[in-house]
């Protein structure tokens, strides 16, 4: 009875994923879905998106906590347009909130919508919202063990982001390790080392990501 229940539960947010597909595609926006473990720095690098972007992509950010509207408020003090999903409980975010949230954004004045998953390596991964790919953080100060523990997050995502590489002379973190393992489960995986603070390899992130924008009114 379990697995049938499980099955309705997806097949559900399948059906909702694709209205949520076909919104998005409407108003040609770009959508990913920001998944990380608790603390990884999903929410300072939306900061420093809304910093580097502003004038020139306009960014909706869906925000999923457990409990409090902390994040959303950071994000909103960084020039972006959030709305805040409290899950109560919830460990991931599913279609159907991923839909009642993004009805309270103007999606027609935006270019890219962030949703930023609720830290959780585990369930995120098995539940389609809608997007258009999967953007996984995993932080140095994890360990390079977390893709051989959460293969699925790794199969799932399109991009890597490997976050506080500033720490790395302080931690026992095996980067090549981290990757090898990485690509091992996803051979297509984009990787990118990043630092949040030092602004390591932002550059290189910010490029790729304004080459995946559908619709801009980037004036640059």
């Amino acid at each position: 009875m379990r697995v049938q229940i499980v099955k309705n539960i997806l097949d559900a947010n399948t059906k909702i994923a694709a209205e949520n597909r076909k919104l998005f595609d409407s108003h040609n926006l770009t959508v990913i879905n920001l998944m990380s473990s608790p603390g990884a720095g999903k929410t300072t690098l939306l900061e420093e998106m809304g910093v580097t972007f502003a004038g020139r992509l306009r960014i909706g950010v869906i925000e999923g906590d457990i409990q409090t509207s902390l994040d959303a408020e950071r994000v909103a003090a960084a020039g972006l347009a959030a709305v805040q999903i409290e899950t109560a409980g919830a460990c991931h975010l599913d279609a159907n909130m991923v839909q009642n949230a993004a009805a309270t954004l103007d999606l027609a004045d935006l270019d890219l919508l962030v949703v930023e998953n609720v830290g959780n390596l585990v369930c995120p991964a098995e539940f389609n919202i809608g997007e258009d790919f999967k953007v996984m953080l995993l932080s140095v100060t994890e360990g390079d063990d977390k893709p051989l523990k959460y293969p699925l997050m790794f199969k799932e995502s399109k991009v890597l982001l490997i976050t506080k590489i500033d720490l790395l002379p302080h931690l026992r973190c095996d980067l090549n390790r981290m990757k090898q393992a990485a690509r091992a489960i996803n051979p297509g995986l984009v990787i990118f080392e990043v630092s949040a603070y030092s602004g390591q390899g932002l550059a290189d992130w910010h490029d790729w990501l304004r080459a995946q924008i559908k619709g801009t009114h980037d004036p640059s």
